[in-house]
């Protein structure tokens, strides 16, 4: 059971999490991940921007503002964990100060110190959240992560070594689960091989928690988070979008790498490695049923199960570009992403000319240097990428078909068995949603009802 940083937020939240891990606390044993507490790991990275500018009073009360947060959760346990966590607050104060006062020294932080200093977020709110449980009459026991996933030393986008994670998470996670006790771990952070302390990415607490429950093969994954599941569109621009009751791991793959929120694009594969479900909850209404991620989709649902959107994006088109869809050139792409931290897209066009969208508009040009493409491209920023989402589409013509009678002016391509792809100008986005999630969503009802929250089945 994983809990996002809302879900832990203040008292209440703790409190709502305490109550869904003691519902489902019986038979079967269970392991905790969390995040930090919303807007910590912001507030970190933040001082130590202001540390690197020399100001360093300025980033401890960033921090401070924060302590006392989890402090104001703390103050509502009983005497002795409450003691105990307040003595953990205050050399986390001590340890950060110290390494904002280097920073303030030494100038831009190493990645380092930067991934030390943004692990406190989910340090904190994991040693917290074995309180809070403990205080609710839970067994529950702190494992600071760093000694379970163990990663390379690429700091900020840390990859896990599978075989040591494996073997150490295993170590540390089955004494406990023998004996009956619940472990508490933080997601997001990690350690090499020496104990240096790495992060995976941001919002990858749920890539802990697919790991973790990959390597324990585990019954179900469950991400609790604030929304219903995952949803047809985003809410923040359909108000209309509804809960999809299942998708197949490819669905939620492709609908992660394309922009939905509530799902990490790397959390998906450990769990479908292993065949493990994946249930994404929402923790203000536990009794909601959520979305099912397995390995088959929802054929009565139709096949389009959700529409995804990227903004911010920067293309290149070569209009001739023969060959180098091929030979490699895939993973080339995937090579020169991983060394500028940017996400890539490869989008075919008519005839040979290829189109690259960078998410990260600013990695375009030296992406574009270290492929070596030939001929000029036509360079475009302020674009985005629409993606609608179902199993199988590309081989549904007749689903490209009622997509482009929605919007004529759009041209859908396939770069995946699971996705039709436009790109357009970002201007254009909440429109074209808005029609596609009318068109596809509000005119007709689902064909069958969505399956009962059914955690025990």
């Amino acid at each position: 059971m994983k809990f996002g940083g809302t879900s832990v937020e203040d008292w209440p939240a703790f409190e709502r999490a305490a109550r869904i891990v003691r519902s489902h606390n019986g038979a079967r044993p269970l392991v905790v991940v969390v995040s930090a507490m919303s807007r910590v790991t912001d507030a970190l990275l933040e001082a130590l921007r202001a540390a690197e500018g020399g100001e360093t009073g300025l980033g401890q009360n960033l921090v401070e503002s924060h302590l006392g947060r989890h402090l104001r959760v703390a103050e509502r346990l009983g005497a002795a964990a409450r003691d105990g966590f307040g003595a953990t607050v205050e050399s986390a104060r001590r340890e950060v100060a110290e390494m904002l006062g280097a920073v303030a020294s030494n100038g831009a932080p190493r990645a380092r110190l930067r991934d030390s200093v943004a692990s406190y977020g989910e340090r904190l709110s994991a040693g917290l959240l074995a309180a809070v449980l403990e205080a609710h009459g839970l067994p529950a026991a702190h494992v600071d992560a760093r000694r379970c996933v163990v990663t390379d030393a690429a700091h900020g986008q840390a990859r896990p070594l599978i075989n040591e994670t494996w073997r150490r998470t295993r170590a540390e996670l089955g004494p406990l689960l023998a004996a009956g006790r619940i472990p508490v771990l933080g997601g997001f952070i990690a350690a090499t091989t020496e104990g240096v302390t790495t992060t995976l990415g941001r919002g990858s607490s749920d890539y802990t928690a697919t790991l973790v429950g990959a390597v324990l093969g585990a019954r179900e994954i469950q991400i609790w988070t604030d929304v219903s599941g995952v949803l047809t569109a985003d809410p923040r621009l359909i108000e209309a979008a509804r809960t999809v009751p299942r998708l197949s791991y490819g669905e939620a793959a492709e609908l992660a790498r394309f922009g939905a929120k509530v799902l990490h694009p790397k959390m998906i594969e450990p769990a479908s490695e292993r065949g493990v479900p994946v249930r994404i909850c929402n923790s203000r209404a536990p009794e909601e049923a959520g979305t099912l991620i397995c390995a088959n989709s929802d054929a009565t649902r139709g096949p389009i199960k959700a529409i995804a959107c990227r903004t911010g994006v920067a293309t290149a088109e070569f209009p001739s570009a023969p060959g180098h869809a091929a030979n490699g050139f895939l993973r080339a792409v995937r090579e020169v992403s991983d060394r500028h931290q940017a996400t890539v897209h490869l989008v075919a066009t008519a005839g040979d000319g290829l189109v690259l969208a960078c998410e990260e508009a600013a990695a375009l040009p030296s992406v574009l240097r270290d492929l070596r493409l030939p001929g000029p491209a036509e360079v475009r920023s302020d674009r985005a990428i629409v993606c609608c989402v179902g199993e199988g589409l590309p081989h549904a013509p007749e689903s490209r078909d009622a997509l482009r009678g929605i919007d004529s002016t759009l041209d859908w391509r396939s770069t995946s068995g699971n996705n039709f792809v436009s790109i357009l100008g970002e201007d254009r986005v909440s429109t074209v949603v808005r029609r596609l999630h009318h068109a596809l969503f509000e005119n007709h009802k689902p064909k069958t009802d969505p399956a009962p929250h059914e955690f025990g089945a």
